[in-house]
């Protein structure tokens, strides 16, 4: 039973990536932890293995459509992927199992790294929830370096530590400092989504024991999950859908906080 849901949730995680540009790994990390029984560090490095290789094949799709800006996603990417990469590598792996071990209160690396997950989903639900829609026929604007390399930084270190947090991170930054249209904001993300992901995933190859025939089977479903979703994409309304994701992972974000700090 748990491999159907697990194979079911695989293919919403290409879907919602394909929709919205983002928000696939918001669901992969607690599937694998509290359905498949994965540990959280391990379950981080599969959830971007699996985001990564998903945004890939979008990415190649928004290109022939002309949705991505190729030198804007670069500028993005590059200094975010060194920073994914190197938390990954070097950073995450020297974590102590105990971080706090007090005779009232222990904190292992295992629910830290939960926990900090559930705050990402909280601040991805609060921008799918309070994001305006940008018009489509907006002119670009030049990027704003000094501006948007710090939250460039913060992305890679998030999606290192928990291997999440992109999309949601990202789509802003290219809208509002990178000067992109959404819907090229959206292709853009695939894009660094997918760079910064799989250089992550390099540095996990050297620290973790993969399970390769599940890894390989759930991204294919993915994959197939992305396909869907970039079918559907000009058939949805786009801002009821994110606003319901949105409510969606809230209540995720609320769930895993509360059972990762008070055992609820």
């Amino acid at each position: 039973m748990e491999i159907i849901i697990a194979y079911t949730g695989a293919f919403l995680i290409g879907l919602i990536l394909g929709l919205m540009g983002g928000g696939g790994s918001i669901l992969t990390v607690p599937l694998l932890v509290y359905i498949m029984g994965v540990n959280p560090v391990t379950a981080t490095a599969y959830s971007l293995f699996t985001v990564g290789t998903t945004s890939a094949f979008g990415s190649f799709q928004n290109y022939y459509k002309k949705n991505i800006a190729i030198k804007t996603g670069f500028i993005i990417a590059v200094p975010s992927f060194i920073v994914v990469y190197i938390t990954r590598r070097y950073i995450l792996p020297y974590i102590p199992e105990k971080i706090i071990g007090t005779e009232v209160y222990t904190l292992s690396k295992d629910t830290f790294i939960m926990m900090l997950f559930g705050v990402i989903m909280l601040m991805a639900s609060v921008s799918m929830l309070t994001q305006k829609t940008t018009c489509d026929n907006d002119e670009p604007k030049k990027i704003n370096y000094l501006y948007a390399l710090p939250g460039v930084a913060v992305v890679g270190l998030f999606m290192g530590l928990v291997g999440a947090g992109g999309g949601f991170l990202i789509i802003p930054m290219l809208v509002f400092f990178g000067g992109l249209t959404m819907k090229k904001a959206v292709g853009t993300s695939l894009f660094i989504i997918a760079i910064n992901s799989l250089t992550g995933f390099a540095g996990d190859m050297q620290t973790i024991n993969i399970q390769w025939d599940f890894l390989l089977s759930f991204t294919v479903i993915s994959v197939f999950g992305i396909f869907a979703g970039n079918y559907l994409h000009t058939y949805v309304n786009e801002k009821q859908l994110k606003r319901g994701f949105g409510w969606f992972v809230l209540i995720m974000a609320a769930f895993i906080l509360s059972k990762e700090i008070i055992g609820f």
